[in-house]
């Protein structure tokens, strides 16, 4: 049984749409800016933010200001409710959500203790009301109508390439007629915060595989994939989703393993899931956060399954930023549309090889290219990792 990818929809620092997503990726334009300007911080550090307010997106949405819904259902709303337009899903489908987070409804929460540990009688209830993870899928659900089974899932950063092994099985196992995968995340100061106590953010665009990478820029946005049974779809699937695999090295809380362990097996995973020998693969759209740890990993792990064979690769980070959970989706629907179009993306700003591996990604976008198998990878902390793969 195939699974169809009949959907798609993406928010990102790149602006609202599959459409404006595309169009920033082919001009090589990045969504990084130099520094937050709706999340209220007093860090000055480059973000992937998307220029809208929450009062704007709630209108964007239609829903009233006075629900007040986190800003990560919101960026989730306008996703999901583009991908299942896209479908064009029938009326009597079984559809369901696999909706993954990490942030959560932090970016109100935090608005809640400003005031709460300067006087514990005060601070608003209704902003941590959406705190939980399961809030914003449950909002998600709730404004795009979709009744059928609904569940979250928080892996860190693997955390929507989980959501759409999770989805697969839900189709495979005749559980739902259609299913929405992905991830959403906003942008919050106190996720901004503990990643700079990490010491892995870039004060400047991060650079990706670059030898002078010195650590990731946070973004926000989401991106969902509708999947569905081969042959039970109103509209020619973008790609199907051959395999995907998760797998964990155990290695550290935080850092991947040197020799890329768990990228490795997850890679092998996905591709045995799939029956397809690794020199089939075209295009490799890698995790590639612009951290030591990681591009040397990751590298390392592409070495070890390609051999001297490493297909075309490169990250799209340095576009949006990391967002974190939705990265997985963000990248799947970028992944999708690779093979629809026949593209590969850039690697900003990169210029020099990692002197322990020399891989070097693509440059500049690519045009006309026969791309008929993408894996699509999320490597998150604590060796959480899962890839997925996209085939024609």
């Amino acid at each position: 049984m195939r699974i169809a990818v009949t959907g798609l929809g993406v928010v990102s620092a790149l602006g609202v749409g599959v459409d404006r997503n595309f169009a920033a990726l082919a001009a090589e334009q990045s969504g990084i800016s130099p520094e937050p300007r709706i999340l209220k911080t007093t860090h000055r550090l480059p973000v992937g933010e998307l220029k809208l307010t929450n009062e704007e997106l709630h209108r964007m949405c239609g829903v009233e200001l006075k629900e007040h819904l986190s800003r990560t259902a919101l960026l989730g709303i306008l996703a999901v409710r583009e991908a299942i337009e896209d479908a064009r899903l029938a009326s009597d489908a079984r559809v369901g959500l696999v909706s993954a987070t990490s942030v959560g409804g932090m970016d109100l929460t935090e608005h809640f203790f400003e005031e709460f540990m300067a006087d514990e009688r005060r601070g608003r209830l209704r902003d941590v009301r959406m705190h939980d993870c399961a809030a914003s899928t449950e909002a998600i659900a709730a404004h795009c109508h979709i009744r059928g089974y609904r569940t979250t899932i928080s892996t860190a950063c693997s955390s929507s390439a989980n959501a759409i092994l999770q989805g697969m099985k839900l189709l495979r196992h005749g559980i739902l007629d259609a299913v929405v995968v992905g991830g959403t995340d906003a942008l919050s100061a106190f996720t901004l915060n503990g990643f700079k106590s990490l010491m892995i953010l870039d004060e400047a665009p991060c650079r990706p595989f670059d030898a002078s990478r010195r650590g990731l820029n946070l973004g926000e946005g989401a991106g969902y994939l509708v999947l569905q049974r081969e042959g039970e779809h109103a509209r020619d699937p973008y790609c199907y989703v051959a395999g995907a695999a998760n797998s964990n090295d155990a290695h550290h809380q935080t850092a991947s393993s040197e020799e890329g362990n768990g990228a490795l097996l997850a890679m092998q995973g996905a591709l045995q899931m799939a029956g397809v020998d690794p020199s089939a693969v075209d295009y490799v759209n890698v995790h590639g956060t612009g951290t030591g740890n990681n591009d040397l990993s990751e590298g390392r792990a592409l070495l070890r399954l390609f051999g001297d064979r490493v297909p075309a690769f490169s990250s799209t980070k340095g576009f949006t930023g990391h967002t974190l959970a939705a990265a997985g989706g963000i990248e799947a629907v970028y992944s999708a549309l690779a093979i629809a179009r026949g593209v590969r993306y850039a690697n900003l700003r990169f210029e020099t090889p990692i002197a322990e591996h020399g891989l070097v990604p693509e440059k500049h976008h690519q045009t006309a290219c026969a791309v008929s198998t993408v894996l699509s990878n999320s490597f998150g902390f604590g060796g959480n990792c899962s890839s997925v793969l996209f085939t024609k």
